[in-house]
């Protein structure tokens, strides 16, 4: 069997209710809402009783995620399910610092509730929204994002879907060309144009907020969204450029894929990122770890992968 990689979703894949199996079953994922609950209050409330609309709220969203996400990484690790290599989507870049060692659990919730705060601050003084571009080559949306001043490709998701940032006052023109070109575009119930630059005093902010950060050397690697390589130790910046530049997940799983990782674990809510991983190869096996039985079944698939 080749490598396996821990990968980490990002905002989108909230619901309500989540990680509550996970507190309930595993004492290393109730250890993790423990110490998000230390740092800030409510936490493990919000993600097990908090309704979808405070779960959508970006500095509410960000923390809760954080939680279940690692949550989900240590009740793996406590049933000796171990990655060789790391990513997340957005935030879920955070989450795998953490999972790294990169990051200390505890320093990556603080820099996760600063930078949920910033980033929905910057969001409501921008008249700014975000759409999934599908049907059309990452090249066709780029040159039409190129005709709009406020316009920008995002995410690189997979072949076929990329998301875009920009203007509000821009977006449905830019809808329109889209159609027009054969593609169809779908609104995202997001608060801001994240990944673009319009998260430019967010980036700055954080940067100044937590200038005495920095990084431990890394027990596994971790590709970053920025430039979908693994990170270096020296590569601080990255973590507050990610908040501004185009998460480049395609490129990302390839690269892991050439690598040598040809098993996926998606680690927390949902099955967006498996779903973008099975478009980008029908070659590598992905499997989810969302609720403790998941975790069980991983570890039995993987114990009968190994005899």
């Amino acid at each position: 069997m080749g490598k396996i990689a821990i990968i980490f979703p990002g905002q989108g894949a909230q619901y309500p209710c989540m990680g509550k199996d996970l507190y309930e079953k595993s004492a290393a994922a109730r250890a993790v809402f423990h110490m998000a609950d230390n740092r800030a209050e409510g936490t493990a409330d919000l993600c097990f009783s908090g309704s979808a609309e405070a779960l959508s709220i970006t500095k509410n969203t960000q923390p809760a995620l954080f939680a279940v996400d690692l949550a989900c990484a240590h009740a793996l690790l406590q049933n000796g399910i171990k990655a060789d290599c790391t990513a997340g989507f957005s935030l879920g870049e955070v989450v795998a610092l953490a999972y790294s060692g990169m990051l200390s659990d505890e320093d990556a919730f603080d820099f996760v509730l600063e930078r949920a705060t910033v980033m929905h601050q910057v969001a409501l003084e921008t008249d700014g929204a975000m759409a999934a571009i599908l049907k059309l080559s990452h090249n066709v949306v780029e040159d039409i994002c190129a005709e709009f001043e406020q316009v920008f490709p995002v995410n690189y998701n997979c072949p076929g879907q990329i998301t875009v940032a920009g203007a509000a006052k821009e977006l449905d023109k830019f809808i329109m060309r889209v159609s027009e070109s054969g593609g169809r575009a779908i609104k995202l119930a997001v608060s801001g144009p994240f990944h673009s630059p319009f998260m430019t005093k967010a980036a700055d902010q954080l940067d100044a907020d937590f200038s005495a950060l920095s990084f431990s050397p890394a027990r596994i690697p971790v590709y970053s969204n920025v430039t979908a390589r693994p990170y270096r130790n020296t590569d601080r910046e990255l973590l507050f450029r990610q908040i501004k530049s185009p998460v480049r997940w395609e490129e990302t799983i390839k690269n892991m894929i050439s690598d040598g990782v040809d098993t996926f674990i998606e680690a927390g809510p949902g099955r967006v990122l498996s779903g973008f991983v099975k478009r980008i190869s029908r070659d590598v096996r992905i499997m989810n770890a969302e609720c403790y039985e998941d975790i069980l079944n991983i570890k039995k698939t993987l114990e009968v992968a190994d005899l």
